[in-house]
């Protein structure tokens, strides 16, 4: 069987497994009365109230091009698994151990692996591959360059693969779970953790070069800093509210800048992790921290040219002279990136638990928790046009930034339906 065909096979098991929760959500229906949907009858009156969006004039079109169908996505597991565009291929993955290259413009699959445990190569694997059983791969994180794609897992594992065929060049084990999305310059692939170690690893072959150590508070939340290499650094945020960097080649630390300090009396209310990744733009780099400050520092030096009260734990989008923040809030900011200085906010999104934003050449773009993409002018901060994906639906959710491929939107539900829309 090719990959082709097994994910077909995939598919049409996935479309008989919805069919039947839509009879029993339907029966469940019948049996209820004076509500709208089974889910409004869960739904508390505030979230009703945040679901119920009003209705906008599109000025723009969206529209999908392609879709596709990736096994069951991330389910109701934290992840910031995001598809990734690289070699002319969209590289997407789901938790369980999908992967698969796509084609930009039709979405047809170029080459698909399966990466799910099964302990013995026997006929009753071959079955329970059929099924998708196995146990998951905890698949966190891709990335893609030097012709390769590598891919994470919680369980510190990492693969490089051939970005056409799909081959395993390497694999490699680290200390702690991977939850970000991995960097790469000048031949280092570097890795950050959850043990607070990040990782410079040879992306030719694997062999682990370096490793650096920092502090984990007691408590933090559960995502953790992606990393940025640039310059000759390797740049991370920290769950102790600074940004670090350290020598790309030899993993020793250069400079170490605080961002924020903990205040409160409780472990929650000292919670001042930097989950975003840093952003190098020119010579300087920009982060912002959960606990409310954005700041722009000096790359070479790590001196804070400027800080404002803006918290996050999502990646920022710099664009020109622009910053895009989402804040924990889910309002969407746009700040002049030299001074700090607001230009326009937008609330009208506010709890719907944006995705970090995406630039396109005049817009900006967010997924919300119902599945819905909304597109943002970047001069106004007005809301231009929406497209629903999900259906009302939380399976649906947009729960990782969609990223541009030429000139389409790629974006990936919470369950693995991977779409590519246009819109003019």
């Amino acid at each position: 069987m090719t990959a082709i065909t097994r994910n077909i096979s995939q598919n049409r098991a996935l479309l008989c497994s919805r069919m039947f929760k839509r009879v029993v959500v339907g029966a469940i229906m019948i049996g209820l009365t004076g509500c709208s949907t089974v889910s409004d009858w869960f739904a508390d009156e505030e979230e009703l109230k945040i679901r119920r969006i009003p209705a906008i004039q599109n000025q723009i079109t969206p529209k999908v091009v392609w879709d596709y169908n990736l096994g069951d996505g991330v389910n109701g597991y934290y992840s910031r698994l995001r598809p990734a565009f690289a070699n002319d291929k969209v590289f997407v993955a789901e938790r369980h151990g999908e992967v698969a290259a796509l084609a930009p413009d039709t979405g047809k699959a170029l080459w698909h692996k399966n990466f799910a445990i099964f302990p013995d190569e026997s006929f009753w694997d071959d079955i329970a591959r059929l099924w998708r059983s196995g146990a998951s791969a905890k698949l966190s994180a891709i990335a893609a360059g030097y012709n390769m794609l590598f891919v994470a897992s919680e369980d510190g594992l990492v693969r490089a693969l051939n970005v056409d065929t799909g081959e395993t060049i390497w694999e490699a084990t680290v200390a702690g779970e991977i939850l970000a999305t991995p960097a790469m310059d000048e031949g280092i692939l570097v890795l950050n953790t959850g043990a607070g170690i990040l990782f410079g690893l040879d992306v030719k072959t694997g062999e682990q070069l370096w490793r650096s150590e920092t502090d984990v508070p007691p408590l933090s939340l559960r995502g953790i800093s992606g990393p940025a290499a640039s310059n000759g650094g390797a740049l991370v945020g920290t769950p102790t509210g600074k940004l670090q960097v350290n020598i790309l080649n030899s993993g020793i630390p250069a400079w170490e800048t605080a961002i924020t300090a903990p205040s409160g009396a409780t472990e929650l209310e000292r919670i001042i992790d930097v989950d975003s990744t840093p952003v190098v733009f020119g010579t300087n780099v920009y982060i912002v921290s959960y606990d409310g400050t954005l700041a722009a520092l000096e790359l070479h030096s790590g001196r804070i040219l400027w800080k404002r009260e803006y918290g996050s734990y999502r990646d920022l989008a710099v664009s020109g002279n622009k910053i895009y923040v989402v804040d924990n809030r889910s309002i969407v900011y746009a700040l002049d990136r030299r001074n700090g200085v607001e230009l326009w906010s937008q609330g009208g999104l506010k709890q719907r638990n944006l995705t970090a934003p995406v630039v396109t050449d005049t817009h900006i773009v967010v997924g919300d928790k119902w599945g819905l993409l909304h597109w943002i002018d970047q001069e106004e901060g007005s809301l231009v046009a929406r497209y629903d994906l999900g259906g009302d639906d939380e399976d649906e959710a947009i729960y990782t930034a969609p990223i541009v491929v030429n000139d389409l939107i790629v974006t990936i539900t919470r369950d693995g339906d991977v779409a590519a829309l246009s819109a003019k």
